[in-house]
This record gives C-alpha cells, sequence and structure tokens, in this order.
C-alpha cells in the first residue's frame, strides 16, 4: 500500500503494546491484554473510533470499504456491547455531496448510535455539518460521568484549522466536575517532528488548555493513516486509529476500541479488522 507518511517509522509506531504512563514520546514493554480487562468484562461505558473512509475517492473500492466498516461494529457489538460508534473526520473525499448518502447508505446502519467531525477532506463547517447529522461540526456529549468534546479542524477548503479555542474552554470548563473527559479532534493540534508541519497543526494554545484540565484523559485523532499508536504532549496521549478507506497508510485497515471500567479504568486498543489480531494494547 502506498504511504506518503514513508519517512516517520522509526519508534513512533509499529509498537505492539504500549502503556500509557506519563512520558513523552516513549514506550514501555507491550502489556497482555487479557490482563487488564475489567473484571467480569463489565464496562461503564465501551465505543469504538474509526477514520478516514474516504468515500468517493477515485480508483478506491470506498463502497466496500464502509460496507466492512459497518460489518466491524456489528460484530463488534455482538461479541462485547458498544454503546455508541465515533467517525473521527474524512468521511467523504473532497466531496461533501456524499455526505448525506454515506449517512444513509451506511452511518444509519450501525447497531449503535454515532457521532461524527469533520476531516479535512469533507470539506465542511458547521452549516454543512448540521444539515446532513443535525448537529455543529464542533459540540459535546455528556454521558454522565464522562463528557465528550468533538471540534473541526479543518475548513470548506481543506485547510487545516486550529479547533476553536473558546468553544474548547467553555466546554471544558462545563466538564469540570467530570470523572474523565476525551477530546475528538481529526487533526492532532501539535507537530512532534520538524518534518510535520505540513501533517499537524500547530497549536501551542490549544495543548496548553487541553493540558490544563486534569480530568482530560485522552485526544483521539484520525489523519494520518499510518498511525495507529500513541504519542504524547506532556502527560497527555493522544491516540491514533489507522484508517478504514484510502488509498495509503497501515497494510491493514481496522479500528480502535476504548473501555472504561466500573472503577474508571481506561484501557485502549487497536483492532487490526483484516486479520483481527489486536494490536497496541494500552492501560491509560
Amino acid at each position: 500500500m502506498s504511504n506518503r507518511r514513508g519517512f516517520i517509522k522509526s519508534g513512533i509506531i509499529g509498537v505492539a503494546g504500549i502503556n500509557l504512563l506519563p512520558a513523552v514520546n516513549s514506550f514501555a514493554k507491550a502489556i497482555d491484554h487479557d490482563q487488564l480487562l475489567v473484571a467480569g468484562g463489565k464496562f461503564k461505558l465501551r465505543f469504538a473510533l474509526v477514520s478516514d473512509g474516504h468515500y468517493g475517492q477515485p480508483g478506491t473500492e470506498y463502497d466496500a470499504f464502509y460496507t466492512r466498516m459497518v460489518d466491524w461494529m456489528n460484530k463488534e457489538h455482538q461479541n462485547s456491547q458498544l454503546d455508541f460508534v465515533i467517525v473521527n473526520g474524512d468521511l467523504v473525499h473532497n466531496r461533501p455531496d456524499l455526505l448525506g448518502k454515506v449517512k444513509e447508505t451506511y452511518l444509519d446502519k450501525l447497531p449503535v448510535p454515532y457521532y461524527t467531525i469533520p476531516g479535512n477532506h469533507d470539506f465542511a463547517d458547521g452549516a454543512i455539518w448540521k444539515r446532513v447529522f443535525g448537529y455543529d461540526d464542533k459540540y459535546t456529549v455528556d454521558k454522565g460521568e464522562i463528557g465528550f468534546v468533538f471540534a473541526n479542524t479543518a475548513n470548506t477548503k481543506g485547510e487545516y484549522v486550529c479547533p476553536d479555542y473558546d468553544f474548547l474552554k467553555r466546554s471544558l470548563d462545563a466538564f469540570k466536575s467530570k470523572s474523565m473527559v476525551f477530546v475528538i479532534l481529526h487533526i492532532a493540534p501539535h507537530q512532534w517532528l520538524p518534518e510535520e508541519k505540513n501533517i499537524f497543526l500547530d497549536c501551542p494554545q490549544i495543548v496548553e488548555l487541553l493540558h490544563a484540565y486534569p480530568n482530560v484523559k485522552a485526544a483521539f485523532h484520525g489523519h494520518d493513516h499510518s498511525l495507529d499508536g500513541v504519542r504524547y504532549t506532556g502527560k497527555l496521549p493522544h491516540l491514533f486509529d489507522s484508517h478504514f478507506g484510502g488509498n495509503w497508510g497501515t497494510e491493514y485497515k481496522g479500528y480502535r476500541i476504548v473501555e472504561v471500567g466500573n472503577d474508571n479504568q481506561i484501557y485502549t486498543y487497536q483492532v487490526n479488522a483484516s486479520q483481527n489480531p489486536m494490536l497496541n494494547s494500552n492501560k491509560l
């Protein structure tokens, strides 16, 4: 598979298991996920993240990609109940007119509720997103003790833009009493390597803001199809989920699972849906 990110292969990705202890771009030994499961397999919340379907990309089997993704989510839900699915950007490939088709033909067939956020290839703003999905391109989801904050990181031209600072601050302030908060941003707000100035955003104010709230436990990103593990800004983990569509990135296509136990322990792992092994099993 072609890979526009071939230069970033040394130590940052390709790790089968990592322990998300406080660190800066470092990794610990692999973890046996069986040892991390909450007793009895009972979870306060269990959800999946998928990203980068790129529906409509020329030369790709985009209908097949979406069909398989829906099948994966159905099987995941049957095997161990999902509460919802997050679709983290690039639902379409430069064709916002196809968003409605993606919603009606595929996403509405998911077995559980789903939440979406635009990516740079969706060419979408709040008005477009509300017309298709019924909500804005930045919003919050309240799950009792757990809060989710979603924000757009691109504009209708596909240009990268830092997420709305004022919106994020209001949302994180409103969720201060939550046990934990997860932030969903298609494009990561930090450039870990000098070569990444055209790949990720450079939003130091956003990173500082996320660090200011101890209950922000992780940020989740799509966008870079070759990343399926974790990176850190300070103590905050940024988790990636590979891709389920498109024509470049990891050799496999897959998704990420997040499980929150009744004791508020957080577990997350990447699933290689093409071959079924579990990848990047982590404890937050």
